[in-house]
């Protein structure tokens, strides 16, 4: 049976070199770090809570509040560094390796990790993460998925976040009522995150990948996207798979942009199997 885990008892943080940084831990073992998107609301414990339980059994698990999300510290846009925070944290708590799992945001966040820094990432995970160019279906401009996204940033409400998780979902009934205040709750908590948002909101994208660089990657890769992805097309699995050498995409159908909460028991275990799979070395 899964173990009974709450927010309040896996919090923690540390201040590295650069940052201040919120995570919750839980279990031992090989390294495990999940990221967050890009979201409203937006935090490790509301990413990935359904999926910390199963895999604290078998890893240490990190679930990280990037700069500018969660309870981290807020960073204008132009001074965000998403992979250089998590390397500073790995780097922080003595952990020589990691395999990493990032959702949208945090699947681009680990995949600059794992070119940027190689000898840190055991392997790699992906769920809805874009490849670091439009796709073939993103001709016109922004995706629907994006443009709730942005809206709920500029008018942070109940109706707002709960247009979001539904548009993330390809079920809507895997949206809670609890779950939409929880991340208005995070939303509000801390302004900064928000104007910060809006302060760099036109400038790029949230996370900049070098195509020439995506390639190096050297970590065996797990990229999975949901069939329904209203927010990144699932091309873009299909693009990194063409350019990461030991890579696989695993595509699902009837599965919106938040493959870890909507077909959580498949993602646990596809994540334990896979790790087991390719050992680190």
């Amino acid at each position: 049976m899964d173990k009974v885990l709450t927010q309040e008892a896996t919090s923690k943080r540390i201040k590295t070199k650069n940052w201040d940084i919120h995570y919750n831990e839980a279990g031992s073992g090989h390294p495990v770090v999940l990221v967050h998107g890009g979201g409203p609301g937006a935090s490790g414990w509301s990413n990935y809570n359904p999926n910390i339980p199963y895999l604290s059994q078998h890893y240490r698990v990190l679930a990280v509040d990037l700069p500018g999300w969660g309870k981290s510290q807020p960073v204008a846009y132009e001074n965000r560094d998403n992979s250089g925070a998590l390397a500073e944290l790995l780097e922080a708590l003595g952990i020589e390796q990691a395999a990493v799992v990032g959702n949208s945001m945090g699947g681009a966040s680990v995949i600059r990790l794992a070119y940027e820094r190689p000898e840190l990432v055991s392997h790699l995970i992906t769920m809805g993460s874009p490849s670091g160019v439009p796709g073939i279906f993103e001709a016109g401009g922004l995706t629907e998925g994006v443009k709730v996204l942005e809206r709920a940033y500029f008018e942070p409400s109940i109706e707002t976040i709960r247009a979001l998780t539904s548009v993330m979902t390809f079920d809507s009934s895997n949206v809670t009522d609890e779950l939409i205040a929880e991340r208005l709750a995070n939303t509000l908590a801390q302004r900064a995150h928000v104007d910060n948002w809006i302060g760099g909101h036109g400038k790029g994208p949230m996370v900049r990948l070098n195509q020439e660089m995506i390639p190096t990657i050297k970590a065996p890769a797990l990229l999975m996207h949901g069939r329904d992805d209203r927010v990144t097309h699932f091309t873009h699995a299909l693009r990194l798979t063409q350019m990461i050498r030991d890579s696989r995409a695993l595509i699902v159908n009837r599965c919106g942009h938040w493959l870890q909460l909507e077909h959580a028991a498949e993602f646990n275990t596809m994540v334990d199997r896979f790790i087991k799979d390719n050992p680190p070395n």
